[in-house]
């Protein structure tokens, strides 16, 4: 099932499906899009800046629609998985995993990034504390992302110079953001499957040779031939290393920023210039 589209009722106690992501492999960039990308993705963060605040809106909505019927309607649905849809063609764009410019469109079927969710009947309960649940995946998931743009400047420079993602900043950076995807999906009531997978799948994920097999060749040709690098997404050592470096760098430039901002003086009682307030009794 694609982005905006309901999928069909799961019987009880059917395996949860997670979102996916979809990614063709990595091949020649244009080191002329690559030295502006972010420039010329500046029209999509602005138009994003409000499709972000009509999400927040929708997702309020959904959360209250879901917590009385236990299913997203189809109107919120399809707005909230064509936004998360967007979004994450932007994300792949600007981390540099592809070199196709996204549409300006909820829904872009002959993109080649991908979003899959499945509309299945949420837990009321679930939906309930959804705020709470959603802490431990945003927990990691923040930093993580950070951690990536904080490096960013590096990956930038090794894409400009040899005109193509290596593999294993590749494979990284997909697990990142396949990992967002389905965080984003949790939180907007998409699917009632938590988010898993930061450190990819496991050999046989998708179940038996002839299973994945299958699976390979519905997306291949939902994807009109191009086939997806993402799915299984099965890291190799060197990728892992990366993920465990974007939490890292992640959390020592959170840490750094928090430093900065109390010698700065940016706390309870204390001016700019660094001199406590004294109150006059």
């Amino acid at each position: 099932m694609t982005e905006g589209q309901w999928a069909q009722p799961s019987p009880p106690f059917a395996p949860e499906r997670l979102p996916q992501l979809d990614i063709p492999a990595p091949g020649p960039q244009r080191r002329l899009t690559v030295f502006f990308r972010l420039l010329l993705l500046v029209p999509h963060f602005v138009v994003l800046f409000f499709l972000h605040v009509a999400a927040w809106f929708a997702t309020i909505a959904a959360w209250f629609a879901a917590l009385a019927t236990a299913r997203v309607p189809d109107p919120l649905y399809r707005f909230l998985s064509g936004y998360l849809g967007w979004t994450t063609r932007v994300d792949a764009e600007a981390m540099l995993l592809v070199d196709r410019y996204p549409p300006f469109a909820l829904h872009a079927p002959a993109h080649p990034v991908r979003v899959e969710v499945g509309g299945d009947r949420l837990n009321r309960l679930a939906v309930l504390f959804r705020v709470v649940l959603m802490i431990p995946a945003v927990i990691v998931q923040a930093p993580a992302v950070c951690g990536w743009w904080t490096l960013g400047l590096v990956w930038w420079l090794i894409v400009l110079i040899r005109g193509r993602v290596p593999q294993p900043l590749f494979e990284a950076s997909a697990a990142l953001l396949r990992f967002r995807v389905r965080t984003g999906a949790y939180v907007m009531m998409l699917t009632p499957a938590y988010p898993k997978g930061f450190f990819g799948d496991r050999p046989g994920a998708l179940g038996t040779d002839a299973e994945e097999a299958a699976e390979v060749g519905r997306v291949t040709e939902n994807l009109g031939g191009a086939g997806s690098a993402t799915r299984p997404l099965v890291l190799g050592t060197p990728a892992t290393v990366l993920l465990v470096v974007f939490l890292l760098a992640g959390l020592a430039a959170g840490a750094s920023g928090s430093t900065s901002s109390y010698t700065t003086g940016d706390e309870p009682g204390r001016e700019p210039g660094g001199a406590r307030t004294v109150t006059d009794r």
